[in-house]
C-alpha cells in the first residue's frame, strides 16, 4: 500500500525505477539536446555557405539572415530550447540540467561527420565520460515532485530556507555587478561567471515554476488566472535579459574554451543546490543515492572539461587555451565553436554558453 502511494505521488507509474512524470522530463530533455548540438553545426554550414558570398558573421557580416540553411538551425535550436522549457515542466533541475552537456557530444559528433573537424581521442573519451554521468544520474534522479497549482510553487519559493538563498544570491550579484566588475572585470573570468550562474539558478526555478503552470493550464486546470504565474514570468525575463548581458561579456572579453566549462559547472551546481533547497529533491532520496547522483554530476564536469581542453588538439599537439584572448582572435579559428555570434540566444546556459555572442 505504501510503494502505491508513493508511486501515485510521483506523478505515474513506475517503469524501470522511475515515474512516468520523469520519463516524459527525460525525453524531453534528451530530444532538446539533440536538437540543440544539431543546431550548431545547420548553422555553423550556414554561416559558412553565407561567409563565402559575403562578409562573415565574425567580422560583423549580417549576410547570414539571407541564408536558409542559417535559419533552418535556428528553427532547429528554437525547437530544442522549447523541449528543455517542458523538460522542467516534468522532471527535477538536477536531472535535467546536467543532460545539457549531452549537446555538446552531439555537436562534437556531428562536426566530425559532416564538417571534417576531427575529434582528438580525449575529446572522445569526454564524450564517454559525459554519457557515463549522464546515464547515473538519470538512473537514480529523485522523483517529480507532485503539484496541483502555481500557488504551491509559490509558497515552496518563498519558505524562509529558499529566500534566504535567493538574498544571498542577489546580494552577491549587486556585489559583483557593483564592485567587482568594474575593477576586475576585463582580468578576471570569475566575476563575469559569477553574475550568471548565480542568476541562473533562480532562472531556472521560475522557468520550472511557469512550466508546471502551463502544465496545469494545458491539462485543463488554468493557473493563468493566478498572479503568481505572472510574478514567475517577470522573473524569468529579467534574469535571462541578465544573464545575457553579463555572459556576453564573459565571451566578448575571455577564451570560450574557457569560459564554457567554467559556466557549465558553476551554473549547474547552483542550479542543483537552489532546486535541492526550493523543491527539496534530496528529501525523497537516502544517502545512497545522493552520492551517486554526485558522482555522475562530478563525471559530467570532468568529460566536459576534457572535451574543451582538447577540442583544438590536432595529431597530438597539445592545445592551446590562453585565458584572456584579444577580442574576436577565436573567431578565425577553424576548431568548431559550440555557438558563434549568429545562433541565437537560448534559454539555459551550459548549452547556451557559446549561443550569446550576438555581441561579437
Amino acid at each position: 500500500m505504501a510503494t502505491e502511494t508513493s508511486t501515485s505521488a510521483a506523478g505515474g507509474s513506475w517503469v524501470e525505477g522511475m515515474s512516468a512524470d520523469n520519463i516524459k522530463g527525460l525525453v524531453l530533455a534528451l530530444s532538446s539536446s539533440f536538437f540543440i548540438g544539431a543546431s550548431f553545426i545547420v548553422k555553423k554550414k550556414g554561416l559558412k555557405k553565407a561567409g563565402a558570398s559575403g562578409v562573415r558573421a565574425g567580422v560583423g557580416g549580417y549576410s547570414y539572415l539571407y541564408e536558409p540553411l542559417w535559419w533552418a538551425g535556428m528553427i532547429t535550436m528554437i525547437v530544442g530550447e522549447v523541449a528543455n522549457f517542458a523538460a522542467y515542466a516534468f522532471a527535477p533541475a538536477i536531472l535535467v540540467t546536467p543532460l545539457g552537456a549531452l549537446s555538446i557530444i552531439i555537436s562534437a559528433a556531428l562536426a566530425d561527420i559532416m564538417l571534417k573537424e576531427k575529434l582528438h581521442i580525449f575529446g572522445i573519451l569526454g564524450c564517454v565520460l559525459c554519457v557515463v554521468g549522464s546515464t547515473t544520474i538519470v538512473l537514480h534522479a529523485p522523483q517529480e515532485r507532485a503539484i496541483e497549482s502555481v500557488a504551491e510553487v509559490w509558497d515552496l519559493a518563498t519558505e524562509p530556507a529558499f529566500l534566504s538563498y535567493a538574498a544571498i544570491v542577489l546580494a552577491a550579484t549587486f556585489v559583483l555587478i557593483y564592485y567587482f566588475i568594474p575593477q576586475y572585470g576585463q582580468t578576471h573570468i570569475m566575476v563575469y561567471i559569477g553574475v550568471c550562474s548565480l542568476v541562473g539558478s533562480l532562472s531556472v526555478m521560475s522557468v520550472k515554476a511557469l512550466g508546471i503552470a502551463l502544465k496545469l493550464t494545458f491539462s485543463g486546470m488554468n493557473q493563468l488566472i493566478y498572479p503568481q504565474t505572472w510574478l514567475f514570468t517577470i522573473v524569468v525575463i529579467a534574469c535571462i535579459v541578465t544573464q545575457m548581458n553579463y555572459l556576453n561579456k564573459a565571451l566578448d572579453t575571455f577564451n570560450t574554451a574557457v569560459v564554457s566549462p567554467i559556466y557549465y559547472t558553476m551554473f549547474t551546481s547552483l542550479t542543483i543546490l537552489a532546486s535541492v533547497i526550493m523543491f527539496k529533491d534530496w528529501d525523497r532520496q537516502n544517502p545512497t543515492q545522493i552520492v551517486t547522483e554526485m558522482c555522475g554530476f562530478v563525471t559530467i564536469l570532468s568529460g566536459t572539461f576534457l572535451l574543451h581542453k582538447t577540442k583544438d588538439m590536432v595529431d597530438g599537439l597539445p592545445p592551446t587555451l590562453p585565458v584572456r584572448i584579444p577580442k574576436h582572435a577565436d573567431d578565425a579559428a577553424e576548431g568548431i565553436p559550440l555557438r558563434s555570434a549568429a545562433e541565437g540566444i537560448p534559454l539555459r546556459s551550459p548549452r547556451a554558453t557559446e549561443s550569446f555572442r550576438s555581441t561579437l
